[in-house]
């Protein structure tokens, strides 16, 4: 039995990754997915800093794979760097691996704001999305601490995970959003790391933003399931 755990991002949880959740399972996977410290209805947390969200993740496991977008994908490279064990293959959905510090506060802003986004607001933003996308969005805006939101960044300091992501040693596929739409993912680092890192496929899904398994599922799924299958 190949197991699988599904971590969400930021302001997001579980119901977010249904369509990978479906894509995996009718591969053959059997899936877990795990709830972030403040999010999915969980109440709130002492801190929110990046290593305590890792620390909860290592809690668990080990897995076969282990499928995560962007804040979850940020934690679940500091396990893995730091545990080789923990997953035997990673596939990274816009990991957020390094965050400017004077480009914090706008992203802070830009964060704090989806919370107060109504349907109609996020169909207009989103008209691409699916409606189940919209309404797994909106339902984890619903049950997140909003503190978590804020002091993600804040408890965090520094946010710089490029050493981790170096240093992975594990079988790791890496997904971005297309530059020239929208990513969080330097594509100065993620080609740095991808070169010194034998392991890391660093791959761009044209047209995707911060949420490729939104924006472009298709060819999100294509990817995915054919390096998963290549990596078996």
């Amino acid at each position: 039995m190949r197991r699988v755990l599904l971590i969400h991002g930021l302001s997001s949880s579980p119901a977010g990754l249904w369509r990978v959740r479906h894509w995996l399972e009718e591969a053959g996977w059997t899936t877990e997915a795990f709830a972030l410290r403040g999010h999915g209805g969980q109440r709130p947390a002492d801190d929110y800093a990046l290593p305590s969200y890792a620390s909860d993740l290592a809690a668990t496991g080990p897995w076969d794979a282990v499928v995560a977008h962007s804040l979850g994908a940020s934690a679940a490279t500091i396990v893995a760097a730091a545990d080789s064990r923990w997953a035997a293959r990673l596939v990274l959905l816009e990991p957020v691996w390094r965050i400017p510090a004077e480009e914090e506060p706008a992203i802070i802003a830009d964060q704090r704001a989806e919370l107060a986004l109504t349907r109609p607001q996020l169909e207009a933003e989103k008209p691409h999305w699916d409606p189940r996308d919209i309404d797994a969005k909106l339902g984890s805006i619903a049950q997140v601490d909003p503190e978590a939101v804020t002091r993600t960044f804040t408890d965090t300091g520094r946010w710089d995970l490029t050493e981790a992501a170096g240093s992975l040693g594990v079988p790791t596929l890496v997904v971005s959003g297309d530059p020239q739409v929208y990513t969080m993912l330097d594509p100065a680092d993620a080609k740095a790391i991808a070169e010194r890192a034998p392991h890391i496929d660093y791959r761009v899904v044209p047209g995707a933003g911060h949420s490729p398994h939104y924006d472009t599922p298709e060819a999100t799924r294509e990817l995915v399931l054919s390096w998963m299958a290549e990596a078996s």
